[in-house]
Formats: C-alpha cells, structure tokens, sequence
C-alpha cells in the first residue's frame, strides 16, 4: 500500500466534514503534505467521479456523492492500489530444493489471498464510518 491510499481517504473524510468546496492548499495543510500531491491522488478521485472540483475564488474539491456512498474499497480501486505487496522474492525458481524453487509463487498467493481478505473488508466501511468514530471519540 502507498501513501496515496492514506492521503485520499483523509481528504474525503476532512472534505465530508467540511461540506463545502476546499483548496488543495487547505487539504495539505490538514494532511501534512504538500497541494501537489493532494491533487495528484484527488485527480484519480474525480475521474472515478468521487469527487468534483470548482474553479474560482470559492472553489476547490468537494464530495460529488454522499460520504455514505464512498466505501474504502472504491478508494483503492480508484488510486490503483495493491493493499498487500512485496518487491523482493526470496529463492530461485531454477533451484534443486523445493523450499527455494517454490517459495516465490507460494508467496505470491499468500499475497493475493491477504490483498482479497482486504479489499473485503474495504467494501464495508465508508468515508461517513470514519468520519463518525473521529467525531465519536469527542463525545467519549
């Protein structure tokens, strides 16, 4: 997983609370990063039509769905996101031994399995369920 993962859920959590058009100056500010990179992963965001943009004095991104509507799971698939991946493999497919010959494919579907089990579990939660535990902990 990246961190454009993390930056785009923040920005749709912080642009549901706010219910209004926001720069990307202000989104990074409240991220912690900076505006290119906000609108790097919020451009892949409005091509999968989550969210909307208006130019102007008083424009900026907003939510072009309700945050209820917005799963986890559309955010990954949005930015392309491989939930659970490896960039280096252990053994060699041309080795003798079983356990280093086979290691690598064997790896690769324990991957693919734990990325499956992920993505299901994206699919139940929303931008709204996130926004509520945030706000929750402030009554608590």
């Amino acid at each position: 997983m990246t961190s454009e993962f993390t930056i785009g859920v923040h920005a749709l959590v912080f642009l549901s609370h706010k219910k209004g058009n926001v720069s990307s100056e202000s989104l990074a500010e409240n991220i912690c990063t900076n505006p290119a990179r906000v609108r790097k992963v919020l451009s892949k965001l409005k091509k999968q039509g989550v969210v909307g943009t208006r130019e102007g004095q008083k424009g900026g991104y907003h939510l072009a769905v309700p945050s209820e509507e917005i799963t986890l799971r559309k955010v990954s698939d949005a930015l392309e996101e491989r939930l659970i991946q490896t960039f280096w493999k252990s053994g060699n497919s041309d080795m003798e031994c079983l356990v280093a010959s086979g290691m690598a494919d064997l790896m690769d579907e324990l991957y693919g399995e734990l990325n499956h089990l992920c993505l299901q579990h994206l699919e139940t939660l929303t931008v709204a369920d996130l926004e509520k535990r945030i706000f929750l902990k402030e009554i608590e």
